[in-house]
């Protein structure tokens, strides 16, 4: 996630986002869809895609984690 972050600082959009994905994915099959580094990940995956062009790319993957994130911790957590 970090070397995605750098390389979207430096521009490299589509080399972040292939990071953000390798890094979800990882993610997901070690920690499971509902861990809090997974839905990280996932969210820094929806500001890449959406600072590319894929507003609804984006948009869909931020539900998915505030679904995710209204379930487990409920509607009165401060995050």
């Amino acid at each position: 996630n970090n070397l995605a972050s750098v390389l979207e600082a430096r521009g490299d959009f589509e080399g972040a986002e292939q990071l953000h994905r390798e890094a979800l994915q990882a993610r997901r099959d070690k920690l499971g869809e509902e861990h809090p580094s997974t839905l990280t990940s996932k969210s820094n995956l929806a500001h890449t895609l959406n600072t590319r062009g894929d507003v609804e790319g984006a948009e869909r993957l931020l539900r998915e984690v505030l679904r995710v994130e209204l379930a487990t911790l409920g509607e009165e957590h401060p995050s």
